[in-house]
């Protein structure tokens, strides 16, 4: 299992309740958190950000994620931390929606998305291997 936590924050913490537990990502930090889904056969573009880092929680089985040159599988749960420039793909294996936790670290902006590839046709015409398409 590959869990890392960002540099500017501290790992995460679980805290035990009489009704169970919780556990807190980030604590008085900017950041941005949504609930990415990927519909099935989907693929999101391979991007990096500069402004930007990313934790992803797993939510649901069938997640495919590109790290810069390593394919993992991960399962429900798991964690997967991308810090800035990391070349990163997400998509859905299977029959099923797959949905991903996103904790964003930094400055959140959609403009910061550096496509280098894309099936939507999204691709960014200045990303520094455009040319090589």
């Amino acid at each position: 299992m590959r869990e890392v936590s960002p540099p500017e924050a501290p790992p995460s913490v679980k805290i035990d309740k009489p009704w169970g537990r919780f556990e807190q990502y980030t604590h008085n930090l900017p950041s941005t958190v949504k609930i990415i889904t990927v519909a099935p056969g989907g693929v999101l573009s391979r991007q990096y950000h500069h402004q930007r880092d990313e934790l992803w929680v797993v939510l649901d089985p069938g997640a495919k994620v590109e790290l810069d040159d390593e394919t993992l599988f991960p399962e429900r749960g798991e964690k997967l931390y991308i810090p800035r420039e990391t070349v990163h793909r997400l998509s859905a294996e299977g029959e099923e929606e797959v949905r991903i936790l996103e904790v964003s670290f930094g400055n959140f902006d959609e403009e910061d998305i550096v496509r280098l590839e894309d099936v939507y046709g999204r691709a960014d015409e200045d990303a520094p291997d455009a040319a090589a398409r």
